[in-house]
């Protein structure tokens, strides 16, 4: 049996599954307004077809929709993780509490603005945009909802904020993940950004400020945010003691405590709050960490801002993950993501039009994979070596990849990055696309630079000697 390496297939026939798959995508979204389950597990099984024609093994394809699987698994456990936090926290009146002094605090005309800078400053000190986007981001919902701005604007500005933070903060994965793949030292990537992401952010937060003055002057709603105080207050015990539980999680992670064991703590912390504080019973809290919180209040924004969370609610999510994986996973491990990027490749033939190309890959893969690991990882592997015979450094590969990888996840319905959003602040991307301008903003600002050829570092004589006689050395030990 011949590798499986050997076993090429050609761009056309790669495109196949993929396009089947959108097109499937589009009628069952568009038409029927169902969910991407169905059209990606229908991609995987044209995908398996196309595959076996070209001499793969069932279980070679299996392999690969494992692989998929097993690269989701971590994703898979932060989202039931944040799934419990929203249990918790709304349980143990955190949430409410959130809302509570945030309605207090935060007027509406600057509440784009002040959301997006919270959720850029918490996700740079933790260095996760999904605890940020499941904690921060549930209660800036609830607050911008209540104040009257429609919900997909507030969504937008909190994943603005969300993103600039994970794509700028030493602790997130994704930053470590591009900056490994490329071999460059993890601040010099992060610096290299500085010029990409910067003025994203500050388009961003003008367009926000501008945003936000609409909403300056709507008397109705302070009748509105007054009577869901008033509901707040009510149903649940409000402390300024509670905001000790987000600040707890926030300064474990900022102490480089993984991800799960410091969403761990504030789980118990928000468990034993709905015990403690509000005065729930310990079965009910249990079962509300895996059904979710449960309330009547007669108000319908928050009856349907507060009857979520827990594992159940998560579920859906879960799901899509697994097919969403199965179906890049067959297509990354068959080799068909390869041709298809290897046709791109063709295309770039200056320093400039590689850079645009990396991005564009980038966004392609989450697109084609629907996951944003592979988004860095693929391309980041396909790449390597041309930027080296382009003779660029390779910040400006890292910094691509995170330019098309990172941030435009989000924008992609059936990316797990999309799906997740959109199971946490409950707004469909296709809603909030035009208002997370941060992530609509930076891979354009990429192609501009990229087209102008600014801030590309080229390599110097000595660092391609010094590169060819590494990888001279490794040839003969090999």
């Amino acid at each position: 049996m011949k590798e499986s390496s050997e076993k090429k297939i050609p761009f056309i026939i790669a495109m196949l599954p993929l396009t089947a798959m959108m097109i499937v995508m589009a009628i069952t979204i568009i038409e029927f307004e169902g969910s991407p389950h169905i059209p990606l597990i229908f991609g995987t099984i044209v995908c398996a077809i196309v595959a076996s024609q070209f001499g793969f093994k069932w279980k070679e394809i299996e392999a690969g929709v494992y692989k998929g699987i097993q690269l989701a698994l971590p994703a898979i456990m932060i989202i039931i993780m944040v799934g419990l936090t929203i249990g918790a926290w709304i349980g143990g009146g955190i949430v409410a509490t959130m809302i509570y002094y945030g309605l207090k605090l935060i007027t509406p005309s600057m509440f784009l603005v002040s959301i997006s800078t919270i959720c850029a400053i918490v996700t740079l000190a933790i260095g996760s945009s999904w605890s940020t986007m499941g904690t921060i981001g549930v209660a800036g919902m609830g607050i911008g909802i209540s104040m009257g701005i429609p919900a997909p604007m507030v969504a937008g500005a909190i994943i603005s904020g969300a993103y600039f933070g994970d794509k700028m903060s030493p602790l997130s994965d994704t930053t470590n993940l591009a900056a490994g793949i490329t071999e460059t030292d993890l601040f010099e990537h992060i610096r290299h950004m500085f010029y990409t992401t910067i003025p994203a952010l500050f388009l961003a937060l003008t367009a926000y400020f501008f945003m936000g003055r609409q909403f300056r002057t709507t008397e109705l709603n302070n009748e509105n945010i007054q009577t869901i105080m008033n509901v707040l207050n009510e149903n649940f015990v409000i402390s300024p003691w509670l905001l000790f539980v987000p600040l707890i999680v926030i300064f474990l992670v900022a102490k480089k405590v993984p991800a799960l064991p410091a969403l761990a703590a504030g789980i118990l912390l928000g468990w034993l709050s709905h015990i403690i504080v509000q005065g729930g019973q310990i079965g009910i809290a249990v079962n509300t960490l895996q059904e979710g919180f449960s309330i009547e209040t007669g108000n319908e924004l928050v009856d349907d801002l507060f009857n979520r969370g827990g594992i159940d609610d998560m579920m859906y999510t879960v799901s899509l993950t697994i097919v969403a994986m199965a179906f890049g996973g067959v297509m990354e491990h068959t080799g068909m993501l390869e041709a298809i990027v290897k046709q791109i490749l063709k295309l770039a033939r200056s320093a400039k039009s590689l850079v645009v190309a990396t991005v564009f890959t980038s966004f392609f893969t989450n697109i084609a994979a629907a996951e944003q690991y592979i988004s860095i990882l693929l391309p980041g592997r396909m790449y390597h070596q041309a930027y080296k015979k382009k003779r660029l450094q390779s910040k400006n590969l890292s910094r691509a990849l995170e330019d098309g990888g990172t941030v435009t996840s989000s924008l992609v319905p059936w990316n797990t990055c999309a799906v997740f959003i959109m199971s946490t602040l409950a707004v469909h991307p296709f809603e909030y696309a035009p208002y997370a301008i941060f992530n609509l903003s930076v891979p354009l600002i990429a192609i501009l630079l990229a087209s102008f050829g600014f801030k590309m570092p080229y390599m110097s004589e000595k660092e391609m000697k010094e590169i060819e006689e590494s990888q001279t050395s490794s040839k003969i030990s090999g």
